[in-house]
Formats: structure tokens, C-alpha cells, sequence
């Protein structure tokens, strides 16, 4: 009953449906005045036929006629009343059957039906919304970041300027809401003066347009805008933006860091206030072969090894996992032993071919650019060869081409990173390469994060998805002090030391054994204390810092209840 009331209350609100109904109320006046009349005149012939009905047998008679049924049980006997009947008839059939049926489904259906669509794709949300986040495009970054805001429990609003788009997402289960991205009503309709973020992932000229939108009805709130050049990040933050986000630079570095391209050191991928995490490449280093335990990484140089990266696939770090040329470990300490680390177990290595870079948009040369920064070879395969002008390193070709890719030195490359922003052209190109080199280390892009696995099956050693990466940087510039998400499925959360752990030593807790978490931080009394030992007190009222995977968090608080903090 509520529903139907919104909807009528939506139906009235609109002048030109306000109109139509008036327009339908008065044709019906005209039809009931027509069956009056018609009655009338009825009772008038019947009775010089010598024949006498009553009011509602007129009626009858009239609709019956009108309506074409003509049952045959009331007749007129004379060449008058056979006429009448005859006009009677031809009325019916003109309103009845074809003016009442198109006023009716023009002037009434129609904008009913309208209005339910427009009821389920709202203008604007409930005036106490708050702490919500407004994204202004349904795309693979947004799809992903929209799972993770699920799953910490944030409101979301998806801005839609079109009805029909907005009522295919509403399909989807996505809370869509209709506006004009670039009408500052939208806006204010959107509660935004309210909102924890703004996240605009369209164009640079219309995220700009957004930001300074935005920024001009709310001064405080988070707006964060995606750039896919250079020269827009600086007119980007002039119209209001806080942080912008060259996504592909940050891709191309990350792929850069995964290469077996000479030095295997161990680089930062988040902080968490004075922790560090980072990944570290382990080919050609003395620990490979070795078990984590045989390693003594943290008796030798404080960090510990939280889990490894094989083949894409994160895994618990347990003291029997034994470490191959393609593992990549995951460390957590300080940043003065994450130094000590690539001191003493850093390899510089020496390779006398390029990494192979197949793809020259933005984020191939992005890869290029890393390398280059690191003063390592490279060459980028580019069938564009607009893409790549000016840039240095290139071939222009098409990397399907076994003659090109030869030309390349695909042979003796020691990597090779597939970047375009077509997925199934990045899975050919990663079966193609495996059948060329068994041996050769393949990093792949993905767009999507459903085609992560097929990547993996096409033989890539690693993975990165753009729109997780996308999702993850945004969520952790959402201004969350408790979680830090540091690599696909892998967070870093903090939480008050549960009152079942108080006064137990961390191995007494047995964190790591029931839920997968490993605790490598203990915050009480203003100091961090970083890799504790296993005999260190969980103090109450402290903070502890766990690392782990999304299955071991909810795992832990499924054991230990929510945040209390």
C-alpha cells in the first residue's frame, strides 16, 4: 500500500501526467453522457413501439450494444429502432473500442507505467542519508569497488543520467539514483554535503567538470577523480578534486615491480603507520630452494614473511613452505629492516635481453617508464604505431606475429607483460607466449576481475586487475583508520585486543592456527611494537595489527565478534 502510494503520489506530481489525467477524466464524462442519452432515447422509441423497460434495462441494452456483445434478448421491431440501433452500434464501436482503449493506455497507462519506472529509479535520497559514498559511473572499477563497500557495510549511490540505465542497474541489485552529473541539484539531491566520498571514474573533462560541481555546494567533502593523462591531474585537484589517480601509472609500476628483470628486492606496497608491508621477488637468491624456516629471515633481519604470492595464489606462510624462483613473499616490519632485508638478501642481477612490454597504451608504457626509473632494459611491442611515437624502446607490430616478437627477442627475454585493455586479447597473447616459453615468467592484465582466473589458466605467473586496483586504492583513500587493503584479498586491519585474548601471550591465542591472521603489530600506551615476539602479553585495551586474507578476517570475527573499536 505504501508502494502504490508513492507511486501515485510520483504520478501527480508530474504536470503533463496531471494533464492527461484530466483529459481522460472528460472523455469519460462524454462517454457517460453519450450511454445517458442513448438510454433516454431507448426508453423513448420503446415506449412508441408499445414496448416498457426500466431505467437499468436501458442501461443494459446500451452497453450491451455499445460494447458489440448485442445478446438479441431486447429488439426494436420498427425500421426506426433498427436505425437507432444501428447508431448506437457505430458509437460503441468508435469509443469504446477505439478512442477509450488509446486514451486510456495513452493518457493514463502509459504515464502509470512510467511513473512505477521513475519510482524505482529515485531523484533523490531520504534526507537523513549520511556517511555514503557517490560514484558517478557503473563501470569495472566501480563494480569492484561496490563489492567492497558491501562488504564493509558503506551505503553507495550510483548516479545515473539515463532511466533506462538506471532501471538495467536496479535489475543488477545496484542502488542507482537519476541525475545530471553536471547539475548541481543532483547533488544536493544526493546528500552530498553529507557524503564520506565522491568518487567520479568518467572522462578527465567531465571529472573535472564533477569535482568543481562537487566542490562548489560542499567544501569538506572527499572528492576523489581518476586522470588518464598527466596534464589533467593538476586542472583535476584546481576544481576540487583531493586525490587523483593515474591508475595507470600505478599499474605499470606494480607490473614493473612483479618482472624478473634483475633485482629481486623487496618493495612497499602499503604502511600502516610505522609497519611496512612489501612484496619481495626471491629469483636468484640464495633462499631459493630453501624452507621458510631454513631461511631465519626473522632471527637475520627483524621482518616476518606473512605469506607468499605462487603463481598468483596467496598462501599462508607455514615453516615447511618451501620457496621457488617464481614466489613472491610478503613482508611485514619496519623500514629500517625491509632495508636490512634488501641488503642482505636484495639480488642485482644482470640480464642481457629486455623485459618484453606487449601493449604501448597508457599502461604499457607506464611499465616502461618504471624500468626505466630502475635504469633496466625494455622493449615495448606496439601494433599502433600513433600509441608509441616518440617513445623510446618500441617495435612497432603486431605481437601476435611470430616474426615480430622474435624481432623483439621474445626468445631470450627473461619476462614478458601483456598490458592492453582487452582481456580476451591479453589470454591469447598468454597462451601464445607459454607455448613460445615454458620457462619465461608471463605478468598479465586484466581489466575485469572474473577473468583473473581464466588469466591464471592461460599460463600467467601473475595477475593484476585494473579494476581491483582501481578498488582497492579508492576504498583505502575512504579515510578508514582500521583497514588497509594491500594487494587483492590480502587486508591489513586493526582492532582492540578481544577481552577472550587479554592477558594471553600471542601464542597462547592461537590467532594464526584458528583463523589464518598473523598479528604483526601491537599498539598500547602510543608505541608499536612491530613483529612481537610470540611470547609478548596482548595487553588489554591494546591494538593489535593483523594481516590476512578477506576468508581469515571474517573467520576471525566470526570467532571474536565485531569491531569495538
Amino acid at each position: 500500500m505504501k508502494f502504490l502510494t508513492s507511486q501515485m503520489t510520483f504520478f501527480l506530481q508530474n504536470k503533463p501526467d496531471r494533464r492527461n489525467l484530466r483529459l481522460l477524466f472528460n472523455f469519460l464524462l462524454i462517454l457517460l453522457a453519450m450511454i445517458t442519452v442513448f438510454s433516454v432515447i431507448f426508453h423513448i422509441l420503446m415506449l412508441r413501439e408499445g414496448q416498457s423497460f426500466s431505467w437499468m434495462t436501458g442501461f443494459y441494452w446500451t452497453l450491451t450494444v455499445m460494447s458489440t456483445l448485442g445478446f438479441g434478448d431486447i429488439t426494436f421491431h420498427t425500421d426506426l429502432g433498427r436505425s437507432f440501433s444501428i447508431l448506437v452500434l457505430l458509437s460503441g464501436m468508435l469509443f469504446l473500442l477505439v478512442l477509450f482503449p488509446f486514451t486510456f493506455i495513452n493518457f493514463f497507462y502509459s504515464p502509470w507505467m512510467k511513473a512505477q519506472e521513475q519510482a524505482r529509479v529515485p531523484r533523490e535520497l531520504p534526507i537523513d542519508t549520511k556517511g555514503h559514498v557517490i560514484l558517478t559511473k557503473y563501470g569495472p572499477i566501480t563494480e569492484a569497488l561496490i563489492k567492497k563497500l558491501n562488504r564493509f557495510k558503506y551505503d553507495y549511490v550510483v548516479l545515473v543520467a539515463d532511466l533506462t540505465e538506471g532501471l538495467r542497474l536496479g535489475e543488477l541489485g545496484v542502488k542507482v539514483m537519476l541525475g545530471d552529473l553536471v547539475d548541481p541539484q543532483t547533488y544536493k539531491n544526493a546528500r552530498v554535503e553529507n557524503a564520506a566520498l565522491v568518487a567520479t571514474t568518467e572522462s578527465d573533462v567531465l571529472n573535472t567538470n564533477v569535482a568543481f560541481t562537487v566542490r562548489g555546494i560542499s567544501k569538506d567533502v572527499t572528492i576523489i577523480s581518476t586522470a588518464n593523462t598527466e596534464a589533467a591531474v593538476d586542472i583535476l585537484k584546481l576544481a576540487g578534486s583531493n586525490s587523483v589517480l593515474q591508475l595507470g601509472e600505478i599499474m605499470g609500476v606494480i607490473l614493473s615491480r612483479r618482472a624478473n628483470a634483475g633485482d629481486a628486492c623487496a618493495h612497499v606496497i602499503g604502511r600502516f603507520g610505522d609497519l611496512q608491508i612489501a612484496e619481495a621477488l626471491v629469483t636468484g637468491s640464495s633462499m631459493v630452494g630453501m624452507t621458510l624456516k631454513e631461511t631465519s629471515l626473522r632471527q637475520k633481519v627483524g621482518v616476518s614473511v606473512v605469506g607468499i604470492w605462487e603463481r598468483g595464489k596467496f598462501e599462508d606462510a607455514r615453516p615447511e613452505t618451501k620457496i621457488s624462483s617464481s614466489t613472491v613473499l610478503v613482508l611485514a616490519g619496519s623500514e629500517k629492516q625491509i632495508e636490512l632485508y634488501n641488503k642482505n638478501f636484495g639480488v642485482k642481477g644482470v640480464f642481457t635481453s629486455p623485459v618484453l612490454i606487449l601493449g604501448g597504451g597508457r599502461v604499457g608504457r607506464a611499465t616502461g617508464r618504471a624500468f626505466a626509473s630502475r635504469n633496466l632494459q625494455y622493449k615495448i611491442v606496439e601494433k599502433e604505431a600513433v600509441r608509441v611515437q616518440g617513445v623510446k624502446n618500441t617495435i612497432v607490430g603486431d605481437a601476435a606475429d611470430l616474426e615480430v616478437l622474435n624481432q623483439a627477442g621474445i626468445m631470450e627475454s627473461p619476462s614478458v607483460i601483456i598490458t592492453t585493455h582487452d582481456d580476451d586479447v591479453n589470454v591469447y597473447l598468454t597462451i601464445y607466449c607459454r607455448q613460445l616459453r615454458p620457462d619465461m615468467q608471463i605478468i598479465t592484465r586484466s581489466t575485469l576481475e572474473r577473468n583473473l582466473g581464466t588469466m591464471h589458466r592461460a599460463g600467467a605467473d601473475f595477475v593484476m586487475s585494473y579494476a581491483s586496483l582501481g578498488a582497492n586504492t579508492i576504498l583505502n583513500l575512504l579515510q578508514r583508520s582500521d583497514i588497509l587493503m594491500v594487494a587483492e584479498g590480502l587486508d591489513l586491519i586493526k582492532v582492540k585486543v578481544p577481552s577472550r585474548l587479554s592477558g594471553k601471550t600471542i601464542k597462547e591465542s592461537s590467532i594464526r592456527k584458528e583463523t589464518g591472521c598473523t598479528i604483526i603489530g601491537i599498539k598500547h600506551d602510543e608505541e608499536m611494537h612491530i613483529n612481537p615476539e610470540p611470547s609478548m602479553i596482548l595487553p588489554e585495551g591494546a591494538e593489535i595489527i593483523l594481516i590476512g586474507t578477506v576468508d581469515a578476517e571474517n573467520q576471525f570475527f566470526q570467532i571474536y565478534g565485531t569491531k569495538d573499536n
